[in-house]
């Protein structure tokens, strides 16, 4: 099931990229719960499918063209995933390269629970792992 879990990880990446609101917002749970990182000027958290969907339009139209990367392997940690990424986006104002750990938990393999972490050793910390 977690493994599983981890290919349900890339192919939101995927959407996010893709721009495919549709194929992201079925990744989730109705009821998820959306944690930013503590430096984030909106961090949450975002309660609910809606509130999580209306946080991401926002952090999105700040920039003309953004995207996902994944700067590490996904850590299979059982009903958590776990990923650095890069967020990296263009035009409307400054370049945005934002390095975050973020952690995703699943039930019935959909995501309900997604938290952002800027230290990557913090993030490993809350799923019981150390670096």
């Amino acid at each position: 099931m977690s493994q599983e879990n981890v290919e349900i990880m890339r192919a939101g990446i995927e959407a996010w990229n893709a721009k495919d609101w549709d194929a992201l917002r079925a990744f989730y749970d109705p009821d998820v719960t959306l944690r930013g990182t503590k430096e984030w000027p909106e961090q949450g958290p975002f309660l609910g499918l809606e509130a999580v969907m209306r946080q991401f339009t926002q952090m999105r139209e700040a920039w003309e063209a953004d995207s996902l990367e994944p700067i590490s392997d996904f850590i299979d940690a059982g009903d958590r995933v776990v990923v650095r990424l890069r967020w990296s986006g263009a035009g409307r104002g400054p370049e945005l390269n934002v390095e975050s750990t973020n952690v995703y938990t699943f039930r019935k393999q959909r995501i309900v629970l997604q938290e952002a972490f800027r230290d990557h050793a913090e993030a490993l910390e809350a799923v019981g792992l150390s670096e």
